[in-house]
């Protein structure tokens, strides 16, 4: 996840596998930029399909 938010540049801290509060951040800018309200700030179902598209 922090791999595919950095290559879309949402996320630009160190790749750790880690959920936190950068990668939370970096979650809840890409759901509002892509208009995802179904499970802001988590990585569930819509935020995935719409970041692995």
């Amino acid at each position: 996840m922090q791999r595919l938010l950095a290559r879309r540049g949402y996320y630009r801290g160190r790749i750790n596998g880690r959920f936190d509060s950068r990668t939370e951040n970096a979650v809840s800018d890409f759901q509002w930029q892509n208009g995802i309200d179904d499970d802001w700030g988590v990585y569930g179902p819509p935020t995935r399909t719409a970041l692995e598209g």
